[in-house]
């Protein structure tokens, strides 16, 4: 929300989920993270618009552990809008993100517009529409899941992107496992394509790696799946070894190296920072992971 308000991209939804923050942060802090953010947010849109594009649109979206993400608001705004795009996430974080639907119409309208069919269905912890739906589960409980995207017209026959964001890391390695494997196997049948980027911390082994580890620790949040954040290649090796036919890692440096230059050189100039090889060892401790199940060679 705050990368937002200063300038690092756009978007207009996502004021109506977060509150501004009061407090700013040590420039080192704000214009690393920040930056981060940007090429992530960057790196995750390319996948998936180059998807869209790829399909003509004639695709499903899930994302998983979505929060107040607005990338469905986003796409409708480019037209990119998949055949139908499922959000899911804990029951108590979907019951706050449908109380702002309903009650901001920046959010409501653009939901009412693209769907078609029978009214609109709602309740507290999920709403339904042809273009969009917002499931309440734990990701934990891979069947409980499965009922409720089916049960929400999830088409398992047709092509899908998975967006798994930032859950792989906050969850023990046996949930972790039989996510992944639900992911690769429940939803995928032949003919079908299947893409799955998520965006794990990476090199947590070197001594930087542990620092970040024990500030989260010191705010009681453990990363429950540091154990497979060795590299890049662990980090690959755990989608192979789960069902993926392809995958691939690259630290954000690297994304940030990809990303348009002129651009690039905007977001810098938007706060000054005198450290930065502390800002290149933070992008180098968070990764884009993406894996593949692809028998449309698409």
């Amino acid at each position: 929300r705050f990368a937002v308000s200063v300038g690092y991209w756009k978007d207009p939804y996502i004021q109506y989920f977060v509150r501004q923050a009061k407090e700013r942060k040590a420039p080192e802090i704000n214009r690393g993270k920040l930056a981060c953010y940007y090429a992530r947010v960057h790196g995750v849109s390319y996948l998936i618009k180059a998807f869209l594009k790829k399909t003509e649109c004639n695709c499903q979206i899930v994302n998983l552990g979505a929060g107040m993400d607005t990338l469905f608001w986003r796409l409708k705004d480019e037209n990119l809008l998949p055949r139908k795009y499922f959000e899911v996430d804990f029951p108590m974080i979907v019951a706050r993100k449908i109380h702002n639907i309903k009650s901001k119409p920046p959010l409501s309208k653009p939901i009412m517009e693209s769907h078609s069919g029978d009214s609109l269905l709602i309740d507290s912890h999920s709403l339904d529409s042809s273009r969009y739906s917002i499931v309440g589960a734990d990701l934990r409980f891979s069947s409980d899941l499965e009922e409720k995207l089916k049960k929400h017209n999830l088409d398992i026959h047709e092509t899908y992107f998975n967006v798994i964001l930032y859950v792989l890391c906050h969850r023990q390695f046996k949930s972790l496992t039989k996510l992944l494997l639900f992911t690769a196997i429940t939803f995928f049948s032949e003919g079908g394509t299947l893409l799955s980027p998520s965006l794990p911390e990476v090199n947590m082994t070197d001594r930087f790696g542990q620092i970040m580890i024990e500030n989260l620790q010191r705010r009681q949040c453990n990363l429950a799946g540091v154990e497979i954040c060795r590299s890049l290649d662990s980090q690959r090796e755990r989608l192979l070894l789960n069902g993926w036919e392809t995958a691939r890692a690259i630290d954000m440096m690297k994304v940030y190296s990809f990303l348009p230059q002129a651009d690039v050189k905007r977001i810098e100039g938007l706060e000054f920072l005198d450290e930065k090889e502390l800002f290149e060892q933070l992008m180098q401790h968070y990764c884009i992971c993406w894996a593949s199940k692809d028998s449309s060679n698409l």
